[in-house]
């Protein structure tokens, strides 16, 4: 069966999508529910579901980011949006990012069962059947959905789920979103101690595929982003003849000197206080 997740921060909402929406007949089941963005976040790195259905204007959360997050990590999922949040700017985005349904609460019974709908045919197209996880077939199958399907079934039982099932998107513009969102973090933060662990919970990714998006996107990873910035930015204030190495190595995030020089004699080629006077010089 499809795995099916729900996220809002309203327990009436969650109940009433859990409850009303008969999902058995269409070989789904709610594997969990969360009421926040952190907690849905979880949730979903556990369960992995096929659907999400989820609000984003929640307390603590970039919804936007969340969604881009989400898409660019599990590129299987499918979202559909139940918001209260009239802007039709932010829906575009959202569907630009690869939301399936965008819609607005109070939603009627057809429009969230035609959202379901739209996103199994979706999952079909990728080759999920809802099956992989051994579910037994029986489930559902007097429902007209069920016989319809047993024909979208038979060939498919035995085959391996597609890509996408456990595959990121590398190129998809939910992961550009998330590379331009991270490269902003860091260089609004390249003075703090920064990790990439730090970097990945701003943007709802997990490490291993920020590390991923950084190398496909820049070329580069982690640690030469940071450094990259940091020298930069120490090369303008060694401009400034007043500013000790031992300051502006301070300034833009390394710890001692030492380190400092070695990381600007690698990336400039020469060394800090070469670099000075040639530009003092000049």
């Amino acid at each position: 069966m499809y795995k099916v997740a729900i996220v809002d921060d309203e327990p009436v909402i969650v109940r009433g999508l859990t409850k009303m929406i008969p999902w058995e007949s269409y070989n789904c089941r709610v594997v969990g529910t969360a009421g926040d963005g952190q907690e849905g976040m979880k949730l979903i790195r556990e369960q992995k579901p096929d659907i999400l259905i989820s609000d984003i204007c929640m307390p603590g959360i970039d919804g936007l980011t969340m969604i881009a997050g989400m898409k660019s990590e599990f590129g299987h999922m499918q979202i559909t949006i139940l918001t209260g949040f009239r802007d039709f700017d932010y829906a575009q985005q959202a569907i630009r990012l690869g939301v399936t349904r965008f819609l607005l609460k109070p939603s009627k019974m057809d429009e969230l069962e035609e959202a379901v709908r739209v996103m199994i045919e979706n999952l079909e197209k990728q080759g999920i059947t809802g099956k992989e996880d051994g579910t037994d077939e029986s489930v559902g199958e007097n429902t007209p959905k069920a016989e319809g399907n047993r024909e979208g079934e038979e060939g498919k039982e035995k085959a391996e789920p597609s890509e996408g099932k456990e595959g990121e998107e590398t190129d998809s513009p939910a992961s550009c979103f998330i590379v331009k969102n991270a490269l902003a973090y860091i260089e609004e933060n390249y003075r703090e101690k920064l990790k990439l662990s730090d970097v990945a919970d701003q943007i709802y990714v997990s490490q291993w595929h920020l590390s991923k998006l950084l190398n496909k996107h820049t070329g580069q990873n982690f640690s030469e982003i940071l450094n990259t910035i940091r020298i930069e930015k120490a090369k303008e204030l060694l401009k400034d003849p007043s500013l000790r190495i031992g300051d502006i190595a301070e300034e833009v995030g390394f710890l001692d000197v030492a380190h400092f020089s070695r990381v600007f004699k690698k990336q400039a080629g020469i060394s800090a206080n070469e670099y000075r006077n040639t530009k003092l010089g000049s």
